[in-house]
């Protein structure tokens, strides 16, 4: 499966770019995926919500949005710091 190795890529990336602390803060992890990207945005979801059930992640969700062309980016990672600003 495809979009299996491309979660786990998205894992990585974000572990890479969080500190451990951020990391086990993490809600959301925010995908972009164009419809010509040759992903299947739904089967990216399942993986990634089966990858983030797991240490060192503590249950952040996936969020996909789709869009026109071949894009595929990690769009953004949500933490909750716990700041009343956010």
């Amino acid at each position: 499966m495809h979009e299996m190795s491309v979660a786990m890529e998205i894992c990585r990336m974000a572990e890479e770019r969080l500190t451990p602390a951020q990391v086990a803060q993490l809600v959301e992890v925010g995908v972009e995926v164009g419809d010509d990207s040759g992903l299947e945005p739904e089967n990216l979801r399942f993986c990634l919500e089966a990858l983030l059930l797991h240490p060192p992640f503590v249950g952040a969700k996936p969020v996909i949005r789709r869009t026109a062309g071949d894009a595929l980016r990690l769009d953004y990672l949500e933490i909750d710091d716990g700041r009343p600003d956010d």
